[in-house]
């Protein structure tokens, strides 16, 4: 079945997949953009699972102050090569978790930090786990899996620091 090139542009446009994925998305859901862009992300959460023992040292360190000039934040965002790191997906990242962090107040990177004793909500205090603020219906863990497919490296968020004016944490 050949793919009409406005469901490949919408699926390109909406998924930020190269063409020839879209195409194959779209033919592997018979045409339908929804189940298309599913595939797409299982196809991602596959690769990200290859990657994720893949060392990264390289990446950026991003800074967000918001304008009120009362919350701020910093975070790590790591990659395998430079190259990666200076891609503007990749720097807007960074810029979207460092103010997911300074919006939402995330106390661990993972469900793993959390202390064994403490009864806590992971979609409250993970960064990862929680809903990411531009898109409410993804985790940040789920945006971050999507670049790691598109770019095809690991992306590991390693540490994050949040400030808040006269909060003492």
């Amino acid at each position: 079945m050949k793919n009409s090139i406005q469901a490949v542009k919408e699926l390109r446009d909406r998924t930020n997949a190269g063409v020839l994925e879209c195409n194959r998305a779209l033919a592997e859901a018979d045409g339908d953009v929804e189940k298309a862009i599913e595939f797409l992300r299982e196809r991602g959460a596959a690769t990200a699972a290859k990657k994720r023992d893949a060392i990264a040292t390289e990446g950026v360190i991003e800074a967000y102050i918001h304008h009120t000039k009362r919350v701020g934040s910093l975070v790590e965002l790591n990659c395998e090569t430079d190259f990666v790191a200076h891609t503007d997906e990749f720097k807007e990242l960074a810029r979207n978790i460092a103010m997911q962090v300074a919006a939402a107040c995330p106390q661990f990177v993972t469900s793993n930090d959390i202390p064994p004793e403490a009864d806590m909500d992971p979609q409250v205090v993970c960064l990862l786990s929680q809903p990411f603020i531009k898109e409410p219906e993804r985790t940040v863990q789920e945006v971050v899996t999507d670049l790691i497919a598109r770019v095809g490296e690991n992306i590991v968020v390693s540490r994050f620091a949040r400030f808040e004016l006269g909060v003492d944490r």
